[in-house]
């Protein structure tokens, strides 16, 4: 008994300071309810906006890509602006210092849908950049269509993905999104060099994948697999980002665009053969694969270049026989022409000489012809004196009758 008194006094004494402050506790009690039901509705309300956002941005996103089908580029892009534009974008500029590093609204977005937008945002300027010169003035205006060419040529729109849609981390952008990136680059950059830079910043900054998926599969059938490892391979997983087929697979494509188009396109053939043979992504079957894509596009580029010579070849040869050929039909054509001046210059002197030679005995013959008969006449008309006897004039004896 002594033991259970001890226990009601001591449950006394224990019980008795609660009593005591009963009413504090009810306050206390109120006021962490209040707590509680502030911080659930808030969670509520941000859970609700957030809801509200995804509607919204899906929503928008959907008219950009039906405008996008129709070839309505204009609708489209404006469209799928406000996802893409950070919201200080469109204030003043003390609303911008305020929201200076506030992201675009796609980048509270899921990841799928995150990757829609942008995926559509970039396929909307590839289309764009498509349009033939005069169609996209009269589409967009000169100005804002030579400023959206501009960005994308000299690769801008990379900096403006990074900057407005993954605050500026180069490694969190989505390599399906740099896939895009990348395709959009190499088909409208004017160099691939900052193509180049870019992709190499990428994967030196994004965390290397567990592609040892041997590994995996077999501690996926094991029966009894330790805590110790599942948290460890959760942990993995949940840092790398790029655990699944689905990331193993976009990062080889990565390395294709960056080792087989990329640096071929900057004449970096060794520098290609030597990242595909270290790089840790691939494995043997895909390194082999890649390593004999290599060598057919050496060689195919080889041959094209034969080909090119060649046909320079035959063209400078080509073109050498037509100036050879002009000149020897210049050189006979100017031995012709010299050939008629002269025949026509010595059938001209000819002339001058035979005239000559004919008017001379001529003219002194006719001169002395002239003198005689002009002499005879004067004879005729003056009658002879005879020696001794004048003259005289002669009359004519009158006639008998």
């Amino acid at each position: 008994m002594a033991f259970n008194n001890q226990n009601n006094d001591a449950s006394t004494a224990t019980l008795s300071p609660t009593g005591s402050m009963s009413m504090s506790d009810n306050m206390f009690g109120s006021h962490h309810s209040q707590l509680l039901s502030s911080s659930i509705s808030s969670l509520s309300s941000s859970t609700t906006a957030a809801r509200q956002s995804s509607s919204h941005i899906s929503k928008t996103y959907r008219q950009s890509s039906q405008l996008f089908l129709t070839r309505r580029m204009p609708e489209a892009l404006s469209t799928i602006l406000p996802l893409v534009t950070p919201p200080a974008a469109g204030l003043g500029e003390s609303a911008q210092a305020n929201a200076e590093n506030e992201p675009a609204p796609v980048a509270q977005a899921s990841r799928t849908t995150r990757i829609k937008v942008w995926s559509l945002y970039l396929t909307i300027l590839n289309g764009i950049l498509e349009l033939e010169p005069d169609e996209g003035k009269d589409s967009f205006g000169t100005q804002e269509y030579r400023a959206l060419c501009h960005k994308v040529r000299e690769g801008d729109i990379w900096e403006e993905v990074v900057r407005n849609g993954y605050h500026g981390i180069e490694g969190n952008v989505d390599s399906d999104v740099v896939i895009n990136l990348a395709t959009l680059l190499l088909a409208h950059a004017r160099t691939q060099t900052l193509n180049q830079k870019r992709l190499e910043t990428y994967l030196a900054a994004s965390q290397q994948p567990d592609l040892d998926l041997a590994q995996r599969l077999e501690a996926t059938q094991s029966k009894n697999p330790s805590s110790k490892h599942r948290r460890s391979a959760s942990k993995s997983k949940a840092t790398s980002g790029a655990d699944t087929p689905r990331d193993l697979n976009a990062r080889v494509k990565i390395l294709e665009l960056y080792t087989l188009h990329v640096l071929l396109r900057n004449n970096e053939w060794d520098y290609a053969r030597e990242f595909i043979s270290v790089s840790d992504v691939l494995d043997e079957e895909r390194r082999d694969a890649f390593l004999q894509a290599l060598q057919s596009l050496q060689e195919d580029q080889q041959e094209q270049e034969r080909i090119e010579k060649e046909e320079q070849e035959r063209q400078d040869e080509q073109l050498h026989k037509d100036l050879e050929e002009a000149k020897r039909l210049r050189s006979e054509n100017e031995t012709r022409e010299r050939k008629r001046l002269e025949e026509e210059r010595a059938r001209r002197e000819g002339s001058e000489v035979d005239y000559g030679i004919e008017k001379t005995p001529g003219a002194a013959n006719g001169s002395s012809k002239g003198r005689r008969t002009k002499e005879g006449s004067s004879a005729l008309s003056k009658p002879k004196a005879t020696k001794g006897k004048p003259v005289g004039p002669r009359v004519s004896a009158p006639a008998h009758r």
